[in-house]
């Protein structure tokens, strides 16, 4: 059974940091591409930021340079740092695995957590 569990979500003041972590099970973790979205109220999931197998990170273009995406295989682990957080960062953030071999998809989602920044 895979299993995605985000934690580290909560209330901070804008201006602070926070990280949220993605502990995965069920899966083989180094094989797969981990990604971090989120969803504020209203509004569509969007794409915050992937890392590779490889380690190839990737981020929307309006989140770089404050947000830094992880991994630690190890662990089985993902990692978000946000910094200088903002109210519009205010959201629903899913960790995301996908992996493509072929024609096949995997692609798993965890529960989220919320976080919000309070002005």
């Amino acid at each position: 059974q895979v299993q995605l569990v985000e934690s580290g979500g909560g209330l901070v003041h804008a201006g602070e940091s926070q990280r949220l972590s993605c502990a995965a099970s069920g899966i083989r973790f180094p094989t797969y591409t981990m990604g971090w979205y989120r969803q504020a109220p209203g509004k569509q999931r969007e794409l915050v930021a992937t890392i590779t197998d490889g380690g190839t990170t990737t981020y929307a273009d309006s989140l770089k340079g404050r947000f830094t995406i992880s991994r630690d295989n190890a662990k089985n682990t993902v990692y978000l740092q946000m910094n200088s957080l903002e109210s519009e960062d205010t959201a629903v953030y899913y960790c995301n695995a996908k992996r493509r071999i072929l024609l096949t998809t995997s692609d798993f989602w965890g529960q989220g957590t919320q976080v919000t920044v309070s002005s």
